[in-house]
């Protein structure tokens, strides 16, 4: 009897990365920043608060694959409310990163987050991975 091939089964598991206290992240302010690698190369990250939610996103604007933060882990343009890339102006929704206008092919790369126990965390995936330094 031929043994069936089980997609991703040598796959590892996904973990939860601890990132940061839950504090540090305040509703439409500053991101924290985290390394990543994504596809096999490293990359930046960052996790912002929104509505009471943690989400995190490749730091890489989908119109041309550059760092978005006009300042030092600030992403938020004025109104609070949507992610801006400094260099192209496309702006991204914080919940789901989906582009909502400007120069853009496609949204952000979303990481998935949790939060418990006053912690956050990033949790890796099939592409992306933590940084061993």
């Amino acid at each position: 009897m031929a043994e069936l091939e089980v997609k991703g089964a040598d796959a590892p598991e996904p973990e939860a990365i601890a990132l940061c206290n839950s504090d540090a992240l305040l509703n439409s302010g500053d991101a924290v920043p985290f390394d990543v690698v994504y596809c096999g190369q490293s990359c930046m990250a960052f996790a912002i608060r929104y509505e009471g939610q943690v989400h995190a996103y490749l730091n890489r604007c989908s119109h041309v694959p550059m760092e978005m933060d006009y300042q030092p882990n600030r992403f938020f343009d004025l109104t609070g409310h949507w992610l801006i890339c400094a260099t192209h102006g496309a702006t991204y929704s914080p919940k789901t990163g989906a582009c909502k206008g400007g120069p853009c092919r496609g949204g952000l790369i979303k990481i998935e987050t949790s939060e418990q126990d006053g912690v956050v965390h990033w949790h890796t995936a099939r592409q992306l991975r933590n940084v061993n330094f």
